[in-house]
């Protein structure tokens, strides 16, 4: 068994291990970097800004700034790419029999979403996908959150030839937010043609006559060339449930953490973004917070500073913007409901494609490879 981290940088309790490289790890471990003997064990050899991945389906060439090589801003750290299979109180186990050794451990593994681990195979996949959508006439969409959402408007921006039918088993879209907000989107799907098709569930699986159709909840029939499916991905923490966090977790898989996003009985292991179980909706900007306030709290702990200083996280009013193609978004805010151009202008152009690069230290809107 293979043994890393003994020799690290030479700092005495500095070791850091971040496990899961999304939006959230990937950002702590940038952060941390310079100040801790740092590695970062993901399973792919990249992250992904995920609220971008949709547009790269309609455009291709868009993803090549928003799929971005770890070692492009992990400059000064370790990577392991690897699926990490176990925790001790001072080692990770990795599935090639890899030991990480740790003084301060982060998870942030998200949710569950199987990925190529090389770069480029996932933009071959956003090629692969973009060729289906310019091949059919008519397109099935599965889910009416907002994944299935901005799906559908994409689509029916880019390709307003092409008839989408979204099919979502809920009683509304976008059901996290508020009706108002609900009901603008929907409007906004039909004024692009998009049929809505909401309290129904579809078989995917076509038609024993060989034939593009698929059948619903209702037994309606809905031709389409191709299917997306939308629907939610389960939280990322199976893997802990034999580990030293199996107490750690609520019934939902999530991760109980303290204000200082530590697990709950773990004076040492954070976890940040999506696999908490912070009341609040999953954003990434959110992740992106939990992962700033967890790097704060670890270089305060590696210092030896007094725990009351570590900062505290606090879940803020809500705050969303869907975005509808690229010029229109829905956007909730505490005190008021908005669609069309205006909640555009702030995410839908680019997507916080260049901010997010910009924030990594890379260049916004460059990609040399």
């Amino acid at each position: 068994m293979e043994k890393a981290g003994d020799m690290g940088i030479g700092r005495g309790g500095r070791r850091v291990v971040v496990i899961g490289g999304g939006v959230a790890g990937s950002l702590i471990a940038k952060s941390l970097q310079f100040t801790a003997d740092l590695t970062l064990i993901d399973q792919k050899e990249y992250f992904e800004i995920p609220w971008a991945s949709l547009r790269g389906m309609v455009e291709p060439s868009f993803a090549e700034r928003s799929v971005i090589n770890h070692k492009d801003y992990l400059t000064n750290g370790r990577l392991v790419v690897s699926k990490a299979i176990n925790i001790t109180n001072s080692d990770v186990l990795t599935a090639e029999g890899r030991l990480v050794a740790y003084d301060y451990l982060v998870i942030a593994t998200g949710h569950d979403d199987p990925l190529p681990k090389i770069r480029n195979e996932r933009l071959t996949e956003y090629q692969a996908e973009n060729e289906k959508i310019k091949a059919a006439r008519s397109i099935l969409v599965v889910g009416g959150g907002p994944t299935g959402v901005e799906l559908a408007a994409e689509i029916a921006v880019d390709f307003p030839e092409k008839k989408v039918v979204l099919v979502h088993d809920g009683p509304r879209l976008l059901e996290f937010i508020g009706p108002k907000a609900s009901d603008k989107t929907l409007g906004w799907l039909k004024n692009k043609n998009v049929e809505v098709k909401l309290q129904q569930f579809v078989e995917l699986v076509r038609s024993s006559d060989g034939s593009n159709a698929y059948i619903t909840s209702s037994r309606e029939t809905i031709k389409a060339d191709c299917h997306f499916l939308c629907t939610g991905k389960p939280v990322g923490s199976a893997w802990l449930k034999e580990t030293i966090l199996k107490d750690g977790m609520d019934s939902f898989g999530r991760l109980k953490v303290d204000e200082n996003l530590r697990i709950k009985g773990h004076k040492n292991i954070f976890a940040i973004g999506d696999i908490t179980d912070i009341k609040e909706i999953k954003q990434g900007y959110l992740a992106q917070k939990h992962a700033l306030i967890a790097a704060k709290n670890i270089k305060i702990l590696m210092d030896g500073q007094k725990e009351s200083k570590m900062a505290v996280y606090k879940p803020r009013s809500i705050k969303v913007i869907v975005s509808l193609g690229r010029h229109d978004a829905v956007a909730q805010f505490p005190f008021t409901t908005l669609i069309g151009l205006v909640p555009g202008l702030i995410k839908s152009k680019d997507l916080f494609v260049g901010k997010t690069r910009k924030a990594m230290d890379l260049n916004p809107h460059i990609v040399h490879y």
